[in-house]
């Protein structure tokens, strides 16, 4: 099996923005099926665009010691791949977990403002549950011991208490599996901000 069929590829979407990295094999699968096309750039920093007949055409005219061999011919290795029918970031709902309450809350007490380690935070429903106050997003915040012992089962306004800021669902996180690492090929830097990839994903500034 030909080594280069399992090296990474940069995937854009139409807009070209980096939304996947997948193989060389699904690469050359997505080519020949019609449903991407190579982004290769020139000499002179221009990108171009090949169908899988014209990279075909090109692999010939202008070989690489990167490309796999077919039954009747070779094919150059893509590095970056353009979808053709995804002109959006794949999005994946935040989960609502205690973890990701904390998050959202940044491990602050949303009653008197004070961060606190997270074993020292409870979650607080700002209804209580007796009273119809469901278990979501905008009805959870992270309380500590101290002031979930004060509000007890009421309302905030009923323990004369002020939230720090309304709850509510956090918007959703590009979901972009790019694990580049240090090294990447050097046809992806046009693409690809390593700095702006290693930011946690999701937090407002």
């Amino acid at each position: 099996m030909n080594a280069f069929l399992d090296q990474q590829v940069l995937v854009l979407n139409r807009l070209w923005q980096a939304v996947n990295v997948c193989t060389a094999r699904r690469a050359l699968t997505l080519l020949f099926q019609g449903q991407a096309q190579v982004v290769f750039g020139d000499n002179d920093g221009s990108f171009r665009t090949f169908s899988f007949g014209e990279w075909h055409d090109f692999s010939q005219q202008e070989p690489s010691a990167e490309s796999v061999r077919t039954v009747s011919f070779k094919i150059r290795v893509p590095r970056v791949i353009m979808l053709l029918i995804f002109d959006r970031l794949p999005k994946k709902e935040v989960k609502f977990t205690r973890l990701n309450i904390f998050d959202r809350d940044k491990n602050l007490c949303q009653y008197c403002g004070h961060t606190f380690d997270r074993k020292d935070l409870n979650l607080d429903h700002v209804i209580p549950r007796d009273r119809g106050g469901p278990t979501t997003w905008e009805n959870i915040v992270c309380s500590c011991i101290p002031c979930n012992t004060r509000k007890a089962n009421r309302t905030p306004q009923e323990a004369g208490m002020h939230l720090v800021k309304k709850p509510k669902r956090p918007k959703w996180r590009p979901f972009v599996q790019v694990n580049v690492g240090l090294h990447y090929h050097d046809s992806w830097k046009h693409f690809l901000d390593i700095a702006y990839w290693n930011v946690e994903l999701g937090e407002e500034s």
